[in-house]
């Protein structure tokens, strides 16, 4: 979204933004929903059952994506709670860049934060807490409107596995069209039956486009999440310069999908650990 116009982006407290598109060479300001209203924020102090190591790679990976450039100021990450798996975690309405282990709040599966303390929540949780109802293997989600992948959202031309990296992608990639069943909405899940529509379309597969909108991405763990949002944002850039070369695209097989996928989870923390250094200067911040 943010990163398909030359426009400024000017964030307001508490519930919303603003943003500015340039039409005719005058300013237009549009108020757009980014999260829930609330009191006054506070300080949080410890997630009960949470090692505060346990909550680091929630941190990092927001940061890392926020990083590559696949999330900007909107989109997030979450983890299942490793002690209550009817529970899970994500940052307070904040820009991933800025996220730290003090904006991490718990959840139930009804996307009720378990202890408010007066924090501002996403709008779109309910993308997370229905996968996680949905699919006991995940353990974190990923929501992303990063822009190679918003062109196959909206075209007829489906997202597939260009090369081994972003291999998961040979077991297909559905694309879940929220006015099938809800009509004209303003694109968002904002609500439980939104969020169990989505998590059928992703059935099991580890991404799903969100038309006009971006993706959902699922893993065992922070990492792999991470991994996938970044590499599937990688591969909807290169099938499109492929695409548009001319001529016939040879495509990864799901046999050879399968097999490079298995690959790259036995190598995943050299891609990890050379990101999480990247971020690194930034943490303490």
């Amino acid at each position: 979204m943010a990163q398909l116009v030359p426009a400024a982006t000017r964030f307001g407290a508490g519930c919303g933004c603003t943003r500015r598109w340039f039409v005719g060479g005058a300013a237009t300001f549009i108020a757009l929903p980014c999260a829930v209203p609330a009191r006054a924020q506070t300080s949080a102090g410890p997630i009960p059952g949470i090692d505060p190591p346990q909550l680091e790679d929630l941190v990092i990976g927001s940061r890392i994506l926020a990083e590559l450039g696949v999330l900007d100021a909107f989109g997030h990450v979450s983890m299942r709670h490793p002690g209550n798996p009817q529970r899970f975690l994500m940052s307070r309405s904040l820009a991933p860049a800025l996220v730290t282990a003090d904006d991490i709040m718990e959840f139930d599966l009804e996307s009720n934060p378990i202890d408010a303390r007066g924090r501002s929540v996403f709008l779109e949780r309910f993308i997370h807490s229905e996968v996680f109802r949905a699919r006991p293997d995940v353990m974190s989600v990923v929501h992303t409107h990063s822009a190679g992948v918003i062109p196959f959202s909206v075209s007829s031309v489906p997202l597939r596995a260009m090369y081994h990296n972003p291999a998961f992608l040979a077991a297909g990639v559905p694309v879940f069209d929220i006015r099938k069943d809800f009509g004209t909405t303003d694109m968002l899940v904002r609500n439980r039956e939104i969020g169990r529509a989505l998590a059928q379309t992703l059935g099991d597969k580890p991404v799903a486009l969100m038309r006009g909108h971006g993706d959902v991405v699922v893993g065992p763990s922070v990492r792999v999440a991470v991994f996938r949002a970044y590499y599937t944002d990688v591969d909807a850039r290169l099938e499109s310069q492929a695409i548009a070369l001319g001529g016939e695209v040879v495509y990864l097989t799901p046999e050879e999908g399968a097999k490079a996928d298995a690959t790259n989870l036995q190598v995943m923390d050299r891609a990890w650990n050379l990101w999480r250094a990247r971020v690194a200067p930034s943490l303490g911040k």
